[in-house]
């Protein structure tokens, strides 16, 4: 099994540094052109008969599904032509969602501190708010149920997960790793790394 998998393009969020989390951000025009150069780089990968032989899929948020349809576009197809799959969604950061951890540092030193310690298993405040840990049980179970060639376009919390899930990172390490925007992943039986 393969899967290409693809972190959406800067926001301005991103730009910022603000934790994003599952807030629906739109991309930028830096994003935007990383979207089409990824997608430039996989129909070069993949060829002409790449949606034959894939399934496309996107985390349901808007930032993801620019994404997707940018990179198809670029690859020669449908924009429209993939489906959408809630597990795909970011991690929650609860009610830091919209903050920079500068903000966060002045307002609550002590959880951010608590966050330094096991950045893998903190839960930020907030009814909804997930740790890395809860979020690798929802991308393991869509990981499960991969049965063919995949394109995916997801977010840097879900590609975190997948390192660990895939065995290639400890959790503490997987948590802090940079996940870049403008480059692709594949996946592929049990090994993982930047194309």
């Amino acid at each position: 099994m393969t899967i290409y998998m693809i972190r959406h393009g800067q926001t301005d969020w991103n730009a910022q540094i603000r934790m994003q989390g599952q807030k629906d951000i739109p991309l930028n025009d830096t994003g935007r052109r990383q979207a089409s150069g990824n997608g430039r780089a996989l129909a070069a990968l993949l060829g002409p008969d790449a949606e034959a032989r894939f399934d496309f899929v996107s985390s349901p948020l808007h930032r993801t599904r620019e994404t997707m349809e940018l990179i198809r576009e670029a690859m020669g197809l449908t924009p429209s032509g993939y489906r959408m799959d809630g597990r795909l969604k970011e991690v929650s950061f609860g009610d830091w969602e919209g903050y920079t951890m500068a903000e966060l540092e002045r307002e609550m030193p002590e959880r951010v501190a608590e966050r330094e310690l096991s950045k893998w298993d903190f839960i930020p405040p907030g009814a909804d708010a997930e740790s890395y840990e809860i979020l690798s049980w929802r991308v393991g179970a869509w990981l499960s149920c991969v049965t063919g060639p995949t394109v995916c376009v997801s977010h840097g919390g879900v590609i975190r997960t997948l390192f660990k899930l895939c065995g290639a990172m400890d959790a503490e390490e997987a948590a802090l790793g940079a996940i870049p925007q403008d480059r692709i992943l594949k996946i592929e039986n049990g090994t993982i790394g930047w194309l």
